[in-house]
């Protein structure tokens, strides 16, 4: 694409300051181990410490020496050849640690963690943290994560105060198509910052506390009768991300959702809508309270004119769709901007940074954050690319690489905007 030719300076990786929250990542011993790479290495990016204790048949899953590089810090492996500096290793963490997930939590670790059992490094240094509240994030077979026994184990250690996320839906390793999956590794990297919240603690992390947040995600749907709607492909992801990242930095975030498959995160006020309408009159309210909107949602342009109150039958003939525009939310919010920050996205398959820079004027904003959605980039990946523009300044430019880290740069610009205006 003839834009991308405009890329002028990158922006450096985005990072919390150093001395963040001390987060133990316990890997289970299943197929979906590898994925804890990926844990580890968002809660790195993030300003963690982070330490990863591995359960007795973690190492058949994941090597300890990647898991080593990624922490940058020895990994648990034996209760009887712990590092010498750790002292009693499993006391020590366990008492030390701000947050404690387990990835890829099998059936047969959930199970040994309500009986209370201590015979590896997870189960050891889970019964010294409690009473502190345990996350898991499970993996395993359909058939396995409904078995009864298994949803019992569950209760109880919910009934304990741990914290379980649910498995996402899809195709598994071993072939069958149901629940199961590991949640998003950079969703439970949010989830584990969001229980460490080292914004709590004074002088770490918290460039936000004390604002209040307004952003926007998701698709919305435009009706053309009972069952069916305009859309676009929107995962939501984004904009989630962006909510947890302004979370993490101590602020008080209003989510606006469209309709996504994505759970609340957690200290994050979501209110859920479907068309362009409601989503507008779902901020209004919020934004005369908020210092900064991020308006990641993709709003549908158009609704039709007239959609029909029963389904519409097919007739072997063609058909017309009479359309009309929506609210552009964030032009609207932006005329009575006073002294907020607002940031918007811009989704561009042609001239990008020419639309991008038109688009940055027209709505007053102070940051455009600029994507592709040519070639497969775009809606619907874990990852992104985009430029960041901002008025005076040269585009920045990120990626490809995570929306996790995406967010955490944006959240730093907004907190640095909001501080120079005081």
């Amino acid at each position: 694409m003839g834009s991308s030719s405009a890329t002028t300076s990158s922006p450096t990786a985005a990072r919390l300051p150093e001395g963040g929250p001390s987060i133990l990542v316990g890997v289970a011993g299943g197929i979906a181990a590898y994925k804890a790479a990926d844990v580890v290495g968002a809660l790195r990016r993030r300003g963690a410490r982070v330490t990863v204790l591995l359960s007795r048949n973690a190492a058949r899953f994941v090597s300890p020496l990647a898991l080593r590089t990624l922490s940058g810090r020895p990994v648990g492996e034996d209760l009887f050849d712990e590092p010498a500096e750790w002292g009693v290793g499993h006391v020590t963490l366990a008492k030390e640690a701000d947050a404690f997930v387990v990835v890829a939590a099998t059936a047969d670790l959930i199970a040994r963690l309500a009986a209370g059992e201590a015979g590896d490094f997870v189960t050891a240094a889970a019964l010294v943290y409690h009473p502190k509240p345990l996350l898991l994030a499970p993996a395993m077979n359909t058939a396995m994560w409904r078995h009864p026994a298994v949803r019992a184990n569950l209760r109880t250690l919910r009934a304990r105060g741990a914290r379980i996320l649910d498995p996402a839906s899809g195709l598994l390793a071993c072939g069958d198509v149901g629940d199961g999956k590991l949640p998003d590794p950079a969703v439970i990297a949010g989830e584990a910052w969001a229980l460490a919240r080292p914004d709590a603690r004074p002088g770490a992390g918290a460039e936000l506390a004390g604002r209040r947040v307004l952003v926007t995600a998701g698709p919305t749907r435009e009706a053309l009768d009972p069952v069916r709607f305009l859309s676009n492909p929107s995962s939501g992801r984004m904009g989630y991300q962006v909510a947890a990242a302004c979370r993490d930095l101590g602020a008080e975030v209003t989510l606006v959702s469209g309709p996504v498959e994505l759970p609340d995160p957690p200290g994050v006020r979501v209110v859920r809508v479907v068309s362009a309408r409601e989503m507008l009159e779902a901020c209004r309210g919020p934004f005369t309270r908020a210092h900064a909107l991020i308006a990641c949602a993709a709003v549908s342009d158009w609704r039709p004119a007239r959609p029909s109150g029963s389904k519409v039958k097919k007739t072997g003939r063609g058909a017309s769709l009479r359309l009309e525009p929506n609210p552009d939310i964030l032009f609207t919010l932006s005329r009575a901007k006073g002294r907020r920050v607002l940031v918007g996205f811009a989704a561009e398959t042609d001239d990008l940074l020419a639309n991008a820079r038109a688009k940055l004027e027209r709505k007053r904003l102070d940051l455009l954050v600029a994507n592709p959605v040519d070639g497969g980039r775009g809606f619907g990946s874990e990852a992104n690319e985009a430029w960041i523009l901002a008025p005076g300044a040269e585009p920045r430019h990120f990626g490809p690489g995570p929306k996790s880290e995406l967010a955490a740069l944006l959240a730093r610009d907004v907190a640095d905007l909001l501080r120079r205006r005081g």
